[in-house]
């Protein structure tokens, strides 16, 4: 881009809200959902500027929910009074959230795993959860619990193997890799069942939908669906990135 459409887009109209241009404002599609889960979203600085911030709707759309931008956090966000902390995040011992299991059973992949039911998680324990989120790349994710040990020591829950992103305009190295408010909704419809939480991705199916309008679909299909599918292929051959 020249500097001269770098100065012009800059000086678009923004909405103070969601950061998007006002043209392309997602206030209109932005819910705003109750619920008993309480949501943080601990958002590395360089996600915060990508024009794509699913993790920013999913906490406008979700009024019992908070996201703070940095490289350190103070503890005391993840030991709110009141609530059981749960990191989002893979790793051993990690509850793989199903729900309607009706019990704890081992999870699909790892005999270590244990799936966190909606009635172990949900009815048996009093306290509502906190479910703390990683925003960033898996480095940028990985770089935060290095940092915060007592953090990453958190007990944590993950979701099922087999779920696909719908985030079409940006790749994460297989389809499985939810984006941020995918892998929220996804957590939120288990924890907070039989409440529903697919209201919270349509501000998401917009921004996809407008951003695939916008490159129209011979450059979307050459750059996007193509390349993904070749990736694809390369990294079923061994010949992907690590």
């Amino acid at each position: 881009m020249s500097k001269e459409n770098e100065v012009r887009v800059r000086k678009r109209p923004m909405c103070e809200r969601c950061l998007r241009p006002l043209t392309h404002c997602l206030c209109a599609w932005i819910p705003a959902l109750e619920s008993r889960t309480r949501v943080l979203v601990l958002q590395h600085p360089d996600e915060s500027h990508h024009a794509l911030n699913t993790a920013r709707l999913a906490v406008l759309g979700l009024r019992n929910a908070v996201l703070h931008v940095g490289r350190q956090f103070d503890a005391a966000l993840w030991n709110a009074e009141g609530y059981r902390p749960r990191l989002l995040f893979p790793g051993d011992g990690a509850q793989v959230l199903v729900s309607g299991t009706g019990g704890v059973t081992a999870g699909a992949n790892d005999v270590s795993e244990r799936v966190c039911s909606v009635g172990e998680e949900g009815r048996l324990q009093a306290e509502p959860v906190l479910l703390i989120v990683p925003d960033g790349t898996w480095r940028h994710a990985r770089q935060l619990l290095a940092t915060h040990p007592e953090l990453a020591a958190l007990p944590r829950v993950t979701l099922p193997v087999g779920m696909t992103t719908r985030y079409r305009v940006r790749y994460a190295g297989e389809a499985s890799a939810l984006s941020t408010i995918e892998a929220i909704t996804a957590a939120l419809d288990v924890l907070d069942a039989p409440r529903e939480f697919g209201a919270l991705l349509a501000p998401f199916e917009k921004l996809v939908a407008g951003q695939i309008a916008a490159m129209g679909q011979d450059r979307y299909q050459r750059d996007h669906v193509l390349r993904a599918g070749k990736r694809a292929e390369k990294k079923k051959e061994g010949l992907g990135d690590e």
